[in-house]
């Protein structure tokens, strides 16, 4: 399970929130792991297995992600060239966030 950091509010109450929405981490972890079970995106993102599900069909009908069934699991393929929903990005692409997100760290020397 991941953490998020806590901003204190005005009042001395912690909120914790995140740049991301729960769909874009869902979308980066199966970008990750294309063959990754729903139960391990969902333990990534911090959400329950249903809420995956959901996210999962809604990224789908949205024509960012492909589900192909594989034997007893699913594969997922991913459509980079997908446009953001909100209008302040509309123009924007999602493989860019995806590899900014997933890109490999570059060798030490």
């Amino acid at each position: 399970m991941t953490h998020m950091a806590t901003t204190a509010g005005e009042n001395g109450s912690g909120r914790n929130w995140t740049f991301l929405t729960n769909h874009g981490h869902v979308l980066l972890a199966i970008a990750r792991n294309p063959t990754a079970r729903l139960r391990d995106v969902a333990d990534e993102v911090g959400v329950t297995e249903r809420a995956a599900q959901a996210i999962v069909a809604d990224l789908e009908a949205g024509g960012y992600l492909r589900r192909t069934r594989v034997g007893r699991r699913n594969e997922y393929t991913i459509n980079p060239s997908g446009h953001f929903r909100h209008p302040a990005e509309a123009d924007q692409q999602v493989g860019a966030l995806l590899a900014l997100f997933t890109a490999e760290p570059a060798a030490k020397s």
